[in-house]
């Protein structure tokens, strides 16, 4: 007991200090890309090429990234011969509507908040069944580490919970395989009205690499209805932890 107690001391506290402050991000963290206005001449679409998975276009001049897509790979960035493309260490990315990812030069609103009773129901405590529906397991290590006492996520009142049936909404990561599709509506049916889904990583929103398969549903929406989007490849921890809070309406108001 001495020992234990003394090794407490020794480690201090360990729990980020976000929301209440700034996260501390890795310096190698690929956030929100943006465009430079005005530095990418017409006609480039060296960053379009570069792409493997389609989620940079540009149909009227602009640079259109859709970030449900984006896989944050770089490869674009690396790509622009003018350094117009680049990623930015800004980990907020959760949007409400697959819309809402669809941005111009990378800008795009963020997460609203839910309303009414919504709000009222899970504002302060929030249940959800984690289903992965054939992830690669990097959207799932992310969202695990949550649980630990870096994050502490239940000190938000979220929990993860064994059964649908306890679960105020779901939590989905992975493209959605055929064989996991029917998995996905079952729990979903199970889960008691009113409810949530959020889907977690490029898998969950579009696909990820996998979109166009024949064993693949690109994403959850094709199968259950999404309140909540947290785009990545896999999505930073802060970025999970910063769309659910948006989503409960839980950031202070300097951090939104």
């Amino acid at each position: 007991m001495i020992r234990a107690l003394l090794e407490r001391i020794r480690q201090c506290h360990r729990t980020v200090v976000y929301p209440a402050g700034p996260p501390v991000l890795p310096e190698r963290l690929r956030g929100r890309p943006v465009v430079t206005p005005g530095a990418c001449p017409e006609g480039c679409v060296e960053c379009v090429a570069a792409c493997p998975v389609g989620a940079i276009t540009r149909p009227d001049g602009r640079v259109h990234v859709d970030l449900g897509r984006c896989l944050f790979c770089g490869d674009c960035a690396a790509a622009c011969p003018h350094g117009a493309l680049r990623f930015t260490r800004d980990h907020r990315l959760a949007a409400r509507t697959r819309d809402d990812l669809r941005t111009v030069g990378g800008e795009g609103p963020l997460a609203r908040a839910l309303e009414g009773r919504m709000l009222s129901l899970f504002g302060r405590s929030l249940k959800l069944r984690q289903v992965c529906a054939g992830g690669c397991n990097a959207c799932e290590a992310d969202t695990n580490v949550l649980t630990t006492v870096v994050f502490d996520l239940s000190r938000f009142g979220i929990k993860f919970v064994a059964s649908p049936r306890h679960a105020d909404g779901l939590l989905v990561t992975g493209p959605v395989t055929g064989n996991m599709a029917l998995a996905l509506k079952k729990t979903y049916d199970a889960l008691p009205d009113p409810r949530l889904v959020i889907a977690v990583g490029a898998c969950a929103i579009s696909g990820g690499p996998y979109a166009g398969h024949a064993e693949a549903r690109d994403g959850a929406d094709a199968v259950v209805p999404v309140d909540l989007y947290i785009p990545g490849c896999p999505p930073h921890p802060i970025t999970i932890l910063d769309g659910l809070l948006r989503l409960l309406d839980r950031l202070p108001a300097e951090r939104l």
